[in-house]
């Protein structure tokens, strides 16, 4: 028996023929590769889609408008200052008295607490508390001109009832001359009631 030639080369298997993919099959394999720059982009990934947030946005102003407009603060008296007289005091100030009507617009009686002006000219800005009525007859006296229009006196404690008016009177006294507080910018008249917002009357 012949001896085998060992420099004849063995045959070798063939690598088994790859088949390939379908087109769709590839196309799919892209879209599951997610490039490197989008896997860092949270919001795209994690936000719902941005038509879906700005209805949302929307839904949520709505409902913050509806609440603030029905949380708005409600007016419950209104009023204004209808006469004012001045006149000098011999210690060099001034006394001033002041007509006003004051409504009541709310829903429970208006009890008046504190009553107060102030006034604002070019040489400054002063403030008083309105005068105890048990003095007006003192001023009347003292001073005749005050006396022009005169009518009685809002006091502490006076109670205007729901859909009620009152007119009255307050007197405050300023340090400063009649010619200034004739050329005044403001004058304003805060009425504080126990349990309701202040009415605040300017003119």
């Amino acid at each position: 028996m012949a001896e085998e030639n060992s420099n004849v080369p063995k045959p070798t298997t063939p690598p088994p023929a790859t088949t390939p993919k379908p087109a769709a099959t590839a196309a799919a394999d892209r879209e599951q590769r997610i490039p490197v720059y989008e896997e860092y982009d949270k919001a795209k990934w994690t936000l719902p889609p941005p038509k879906i947030v700005a209805i949302a946005l929307g839904i949520v102003a709505v409902v913050v408008a509806i609440v603030v407009f029905l949380q708005r603060p409600v007016p419950t008296s209104s009023g204004s200052i209808d006469d004012v007289q001045a006149v000098e005091t011999s210690g060099g100030g001034l006394l001033v008295a002041i007509n006003v009507t004051l409504h009541n617009v709310g829903q429970k009686t208006f009890y008046v607490h504190l009553i107060h002006a102030s006034v604002k000219t070019d040489k400054g800005e002063w403030s008083d508390d309105a005068a105890s009525a048990v003095d007006y007859d003192r001023y009347y006296s003292a001073y005749a001109a005050l006396k022009q229009n005169a009518i009685p006196a809002i006091k502490q404690e006076d109670k205007i009832p729901v859909g009620g008016e009152q007119k009255g009177r307050i007197m405050v006294s300023f340090p400063t001359t009649k010619q200034d507080f004739d050329a005044r910018k403001s004058l304003t008249v805060t009425v504080d009631a126990y349990d309701q917002r202040p009415l605040v009357l300017t003119k």
